[in-house]
């Protein structure tokens, strides 16, 4: 009793940590077992994922020495538990990148695509307006060589195309070829309106008294005389008088408006006026007044 009081008395610290370390070990016992069979191994009922293998989100938490969390393997259990997401986040952002790529690379076609398509468009469209500009002059050039061979047909259709617009008689003395002083008026009138006139032409038809032979000679000078003067006295072109000497055949029906010819009793030259369809287009050919006649013939 005494050796026990001694050993109370020199160990009484050392008594104290056996006995809280012994109640330590029972009850670290029990929390193990408790472990063991509670949450600290996973459950036989734990499904496994798509790949065959358990999730490892689903594991529990491994408890440390005090029922709680080891906060010295924290790091590690947490990097454990959001590896498989940070796997899957890299997989879903390498996917979102190949479609963004993919969807750059289509767009960037469709957009080369829609370029080409509008220039092959708007070439076509140029081309087709320079078409049409050349189809609109080569139009044009036909109309105007169209009009042009019209002119050329008409000017070839009218060139010995005249008309007759007045008529002049002179008339003489029978048997005389000189001009009297009317005669010359009436010759003079009409030159100074066929003064620088273009597109006409003068018909002189000459006629005598006299059978055969001796009324054409007869007539002949009648003409000559008329057109000797109005070449020396007006410069009338001599291409521009056509004289015949008709002598004493009688004159048509329809130019004296009789029934039946005249037979001719006096000598007169008659001048005729004819008028070129293309000069009188022009305006150029002269326009006479009413006929001027002579004496009325015997």
């Amino acid at each position: 009793m005494m050796a026990h009081n001694s050993f109370r008395r020199f160990f009484p610290g050392q008594a104290a940590v056996l006995v809280l370390a012994s109640a330590f070990s029972i009850s670290a016992v029990a929390q193990q077992s408790t472990t063991a069979t509670g949450s600290g191994f996973p459950s036989s009922n734990a499904q496994p994922s798509s790949s065959g293998q358990v999730n490892k989100l689903s594991e529990p938490p491994k408890e440390g020495f005090w029922g709680h969390v080891n906060p010295f393997a924290r790091k590690k259990w947490v990097d454990r538990r959001i590896e498989p997401i940070r796997s899957e986040l890299n997989e879903l952002d390498e996917v979102n990148a190949k479609n963004a790529q993919d969807i750059k690379d289509v767009d960037a076609r469709a957009q080369a695509g829609i370029s080409k398509a509008q220039s092959t468009a708007d070439a076509a469209n140029q081309t087709a307006t320079a078409a049409g500009q050349q189809a609109q002059q080569a139009g044009q050039t036909a109309q105007q060589a169209s009009t042009k061979v019209d002119t050329i047909n008409t000017t070839v259709a009218g060139i010995d195309q005249y008309s007759q617009k007045n008529t002049v008689s002179i008339s003489f003395r029978r048997g005389s070829s000189v001009l009297s002083a009317d005669a010359k008026k009436q010759l003079d009138d009409l030159a100074t309106q066929l003064n620088g006139q273009k597109g006409y032409l003068l018909e002189v038809e000459a006629h005598a008294p006299g059978a055969g032979s001796v009324g054409i000679q007869n007539s002949n000078r009648l003409a000559e005389a008329v057109k000797r003067y109005l070449v020396t006295e007006h410069e009338i072109p001599v291409y521009r008088m056509h004289a015949v000497a008709l002598g004493n055949a009688p004159v048509s029906a329809q130019e004296t408006g009789d029934t039946k010819p005249t037979p001719v009793r006096a000598s007169y030259v008659d001048l005729r006026l004819m008028e070129n369809s293309l000069a009188a287009q022009d305006g150029s050919t002269p326009r006479l007044g009413s006929s001027q006649s002579g004496a009325v013939q015997q």
